[in-house]
């Protein structure tokens, strides 16, 4: 197959949603697959939105493809590119267009106008490409409810087998009676991720003994990020708070190996990657109940599901699981085992290359 896959800026960005990217073409091309990235340039929404008067995949009368793309059997869009692509959708189209959906942005938690603006302009986006790859269940029901969907569309849930094979059980129960609690919060810090929630319970709980690595970019939302920071300075808690930045590979395995719990209370997570690779260590995940964490952290037995910016249940938790090592070293276990059940990312590729396909036909 030859494919075009749609993404804003670099197919190296790290985040969850970036990695399913990369990983999705590295495993096309590794099966004979042509894939070209077509790579617009990340800006605000509003500039965005503007790609829709110069942004063309073919000419709308000859349905050739547009100057600098090769011709596709099939395209992909990472559907974050929406605000870009309502105008280049448009009409007939003379391969199928195939949107991969991480999440809705109209899903995440803002006020009600901002979203109803969304919502119009991601339908609009919605409505105009042939089929659907979902990264899980949730996103499905929130594309299918938006638009009444009757297209064809594939399951496929995110890779998370990254880091090999699960921790050992024995390594999990010895770490699970070290002290201090050390807490991991892996994402980049935007307000989506939940970084004020999880700062707030951690200023209840002080001086509490424990440990809080911040493993995530500091630049994706710079002001954000400052202001996090300066949250942790003024509220005395420099001491026990760690921003780290973004790492990858090794450096963050080690941090994986070394935390106890994993806490990313996002307002809303279309599937959250994250939480599976926390628990490949046996790391009980804290998650919210807003969108797809609950397809992954089962309530008091893998972790904890609270509303979101619930900081008050987070400190519960985080108490909780400081004072008793037996629970702790109990929902480990149980992470770990939740984490064995997931399906191996060669089996959901597969999946993903088969539906491609077939759409051709």
């Amino acid at each position: 197959m030859k494919i075009g896959f749609l993404i804003y800026d670099s197919l190296d960005t790290l985040s969850g949603g970036y990695m399913y990217d990369r990983k999705l073409v590295e495993y096309l091309r590794a099966q004979g697959d042509t894939v070209e990235i077509i790579s617009l340039p990340w800006r605000n929404y509003a500039a965005h939105l503007g790609d829709n008067f110069w942004f063309r995949l073919w000419n709308s009368k000859t349905r050739q493809q547009a100057v600098g793309l090769q011709s596709y059997d099939i395209l992909i869009q990472d559907e974050l590119n929406h605000p870009s692509l309502i105008a280049a959708n448009l009409g007939k189209h003379p391969y199928p267009i195939v949107s991969l959906v991480h999440h809705l942005r109209c899903s995440e938690l803002r006020p009600k106008w901002q979203n109803d603006l969304y919502r119009v302009v991601e339908r609009k986006y919605l409505q105009g490409v042939d089929g659907f790859i979902f990264n899980s269940q949730t996103t499905k029901g929130v594309v299918n409810s938006l638009i009444g969907n009757k297209k064809p569309s594939v399951v496929a849930y995110p890779p998370t087998d990254r880091f090999g094979e699960a921790m050992s059980e024995e390594e999990i129960k010895i770490r699970a009676s070290q002290n201090p609690l050390r807490i991991l919060f892996l994402g980049n810090v935007i307000e989506r991720k939940g970084m004020k929630t999880l700062l707030n319970a951690l200023f209840i709980l002080h001086p509490l003994s424990f440990i809080l690595d911040v493993i995530g970019s500091l630049t994706t939302d710079p002001n954000y990020a400052k202001q996090m920071q300066e949250f942790v300075t003024v509220n005395g808690l420099s001491s026990v708070v760690n921003f780290h930045g973004a790492l990858n590979n090794e450096p963050l395995a080690e941090k994986l190996k070394q935390a106890h719990i994993l806490i990313v209370p996002s307002s809303y997570e279309g599937f959250g990657i994250v939480y599976l690779e926390g628990m490949a260590f046996g790391l009980p995940a804290i998650g919210t109940t807003a969108g797809a964490a609950s397809e992954i952290i089962e309530h008091e037995k893998t972790g904890y599901l609270i509303e979101p910016n619930d900081s008050a249940s987070l400190a519960t938790f985080i108490s909780q699981l400081a004072s008793d090592r037996s629970l702790l070293a109990k929902l480990s276990l149980n992470a770990r085992a939740r984490y064995t059940q997931q399906p191996a990312w060669i089996q959901t590729a597969s999946d993903i290359r088969i539906f491609l396909q077939n759409l051709i036909g």
